[in-house]
């Protein structure tokens, strides 16, 4: 089907051209091809539909009754595609669609737009808040934003800034926790989707295995987040997650030193083109406000 409608639109463009400018050699000129291949094209499109579209005389190409029918609609068909192409690569070069995961958009990187938008009022920024796989080269997503090991094959995958854990609370809590084996005692707020993160910090204090405290347990890094700032326990945070909390005061760490994870953010995004003007002014902004976190 798709080699079908490639076909007739080839052969529709032939006939469109060789119309406008009443000469085979001017089409062929116009669409990079041979005055033949033109001409191929022009006569496959006479037999599919039975009669000609052109009467060859000496003073060039002149179209037959339905050939005159069939270039009007013609011209209007393809003026309406390149208008369209022309709003849609417009469209293209001042919007710029960014993957990030729900936790980190909604944390840290909405809270911060705004000054995106001061700095770039003439991009229009779109979130695609996920975790999942991107092909970059079969969607419209720019960028993205991921934590991992990195770097990845056949992906783009600039170093934004190590990942590291830290236990946080309310301040109405922190005066119950002065050791690390305090945390047995109180409650201890779990995300489900990342068991290691305590496992990984406790090993880092010298207390692997040390049993924590029962406390609620959410799917969610966000929710585990606004958790601790009502008060329902103690949680393990990172940068991106927890550092707006603890600078308003929401939030205080009572063992400051962070822990690395192994992990990494990186800026991502397609491996087989040197990113536009508009990727490159995120990642310029992006690291920006990390520096500044």
């Amino acid at each position: 089907m798709d080699s079908l409608l490639r076909y007739q639109l080839n052969a529709l463009r032939a006939v469109e051209a060789a119309g406008r400018l009443g000469s085979m050699a001017r089409a062929a000129e116009e669409l990079g091809v041979t005055v033949g291949a033109v001409s191929q094209q022009v006569l496959k499109a006479e037999q599919r539909l039975g009669r000609p579209i052109f009467s060859r005389t000496p003073r060039g190409l002149e179209p037959t009754v339905l050939g005159q029918q069939l270039l009007a609609g013609l011209s209007r068909g393809f003026g309406e595609i390149a208008q369209a192409l022309t709003v849609a690569e417009a469209r293209a070069e001042h919007v710029l669609t960014v993957t990030v995961a729900p936790v980190f958009a909604s944390k840290w990187l909405v809270p911060r737009l705004h000054r995106f938008h001061e700095a770039h009022p003439d991009l229009q920024l779109r979130i695609d808040a996920s975790v999942g796989l991107v092909d970059f080269t079969a969607s419209d997503v720019d960028v993205g934003v991921r934590v991992g090991a990195g770097p990845w094959p056949n992906v783009r995958a600039d170093y934004l800034l190590d990942q590291a854990l830290f236990p946080v609370c309310s301040p109405a809590l922190a005066g119950a926790v002065r050791r690390v084996g305090d945390l047995s005692r109180i409650p201890v707020i779990h995300d489900y989707g990342s068991p290691q993160n305590w496992e990984i910090w406790l090993a880092a204090q010298g207390h692997p295995g040390l049993p924590l405290g029962a406390g609620p347990t959410f799917s969610d890094a966000a929710l585990c987040l606004d958790a601790a700032i009502a008060g329902q326990g103690l949680m393990i945070g990172w940068q991106t997650l927890a550092q707006d909390a603890l600078r308003d005061g929401r939030l205080v760490s009572p063992f400051p030193t962070p822990v690395p994870t192994g992990l990494s953010y990186w800026l991502v995004g397609s491996a087989r083109e040197r990113p536009p003007a508009k990727v490159r002014a995120f990642g310029a902004w992006l690291r920006q406000e990390l520096e500044c976190s």
